[in-house]
């Protein structure tokens, strides 16, 4: 392989507050630790969390660099005896040069250092730009159908902005599963999306309130369980299109925090609010290696669709658009950076 170099670009946060605060700049690649990787990344996968840092919805130490995932070549391998000699780590089949998609913080730059335990080989016929397309969102869905909330056949699930990123993934796990989906899309164009993705009824929640659709459908049941990534804007029709026993699956902030309210408040029809954080689902190496796989093998066999929004450079004034356009909700589908033109 090419020498390292000694610097790289990566898109740096000074402080935390608004657009202006993403900067692309030079800095030194990142030296591994005796259990990391170092990757040189070729597409790295855009996430709302990355609206969350750089905004200070999440607390972050700073300077840092931005981004949660990534995909491209295999630089350098771990270097620990109790890594290299295990048989986790063995199973993996890692080596210099080869494709691999890491779940890797700071992953908007050249080259990215990641936790051996955090990557997984790209199998061939699978892109690398699939790959990075489709690793946080991903793995956010699939763990969150199994565990979260376990989807089952006959379920009523209700998932809202089911034309986007995260949403056409758990549309159609959820599907595939056996569960007749309800998703809220803002438009005509995006229902469609949403419907070729497995949504059976598909609610345009700027002309009517969800919960009224969600009842009518139900016949006044309400739904199994609710997939919200949206937050503060459907919270408390969620607690309206949940039937008694359900689970409410709360997991972002698009439209802002959930705001604090009583436990009481789930006694009316004794519902479950669950909170889940996906790396909670892949802190044993033997979790993240069964969940990636498992997510890679469903692409690369067509039954899970990855579709691509948009792609980004690396450049102060791309990643800024990228923030603008997975904020402004105009997005169906996974926004990617490019990093090696």
């Amino acid at each position: 392989m090419s020498p390292i170099p000694t610097s790289m670009k990566a898109v740096r946060v000074g402080k935390q507050g608004g657009l202006e605060e993403i900067q692309v700049t030079d800095i030194p690649i990142p030296t591994p630790k005796p259990d990391e990787i170092l990757i040189k990344v070729e597409w790295a996968g855009v996430n709302f969390i990355d609206t969350y840092f750089r905004g200070g919805v999440y607390p972050r130490e700073v300077p840092f660099t931005l981004g949660q995932e990534a995909a491209g070549t295999i630089v350098s391998l771990p270097t620990a005896n109790q890594v290299v000699n295990s048989d986790d780590y063995k199973i993996r089949g890692f080596k210099e040069g080869a494709r691999a998609v890491a779940y890797a913080g700071s992953s908007f730059a050249e080259y990215v250092v990641v936790p051996w335990k955090d990557v997984q080989l790209i199998p061939e016929g699978l892109s690398t730009r699939h790959a990075a397309a489709s690793l946080a969102q991903g793995l956010t869905a699939l763990t969150f159908v199994k565990e979260a909330y376990p989807v089952k056949k006959g379920d009523w699930i209700l998932i809202h902005a089911a034309a986007g990123g995260a949403g056409l993934l758990f549309t159609q796990l959820a599907s595939q599963l056996g569960a007749t989906v309800i998703g809220t899309t803002s438009s005509p164009a995006k229902a469609e999306i949403a419907k070729k993705a497995g949504a059976a009824h598909v609610i345009n929640y700027t002309e009517t309130t969800v919960s009224s659709e969600v009842l009518k459908l139900t016949h006044g049941r309400g739904v199994e369980a609710i997939f919200d990534g949206v937050g503060a804007s459907t919270w408390e029709d969620d607690f309206v299109s949940i039937r008694r026993k359900g689970t409410i699956v709360s997991y972002g902030n698009a439209s802002g925090v959930v705001p604090p309210f009583s436990v009481l408040k789930l006694g009316a029809k004794n519902v479950k609010v669950c909170r889940p954080v996906v790396g909670n689902y892949l802190t044993e190496p033997s979790e993240f290696h069964q969940y990636s796989l498992e997510l890679l093998d469903l692409i690369k066999s067509g039954k899970l669709n990855i579709a691509v929004h948009a792609e980004y450079p690396l450049t102060t004034k791309g990643i800024r658009q990228s923030q603008i356009d997975i904020t402004g909700r105009g997005t169906s589908g996974k926004l990617l950076v490019k990093v090696v033109e």
